[in-house]
């Protein structure tokens, strides 16, 4: 077997117990749906979207980690350079 073979794509089944201690802003959000398939899909979505955020390809609105911090100097270094001389000069 080969290092970029992929594992066999099985159904990953779960069951779990959330109470509004664990989470009160995930409990809230889930239980506005009723029992079954909207709030399995609910809990799909946030799962996805909080792995993307995770991973960097998507940013939270308001973040104010260091990917905005880079991205707000990056903006400052470029509007800066277009005040210095030119190179003809």
């Amino acid at each position: 077997m080969s290092g970029d073979a992929k594992p066999p794509c099985e159904p990953i089944r779960m069951v779990f117990e959330l109470t509004r201690a664990d989470h009160p802003r995930l409990y809230d959000d889930l239980i506005r749906f009723p029992k079954g398939t909207k709030r399995i899909n609910r809990l799909r979505v946030l799962a996805y979207d909080g792995l993307l955020v995770q991973g960097g390809q998507l940013v939270a609105a308001g973040a104010h980690g260091p990917s905005s911090h880079m991205q707000r100097e990056a903006g400052g270094t470029l509007t800066n350079d277009l005040f210095t001389p030119s190179l003809s000069e």
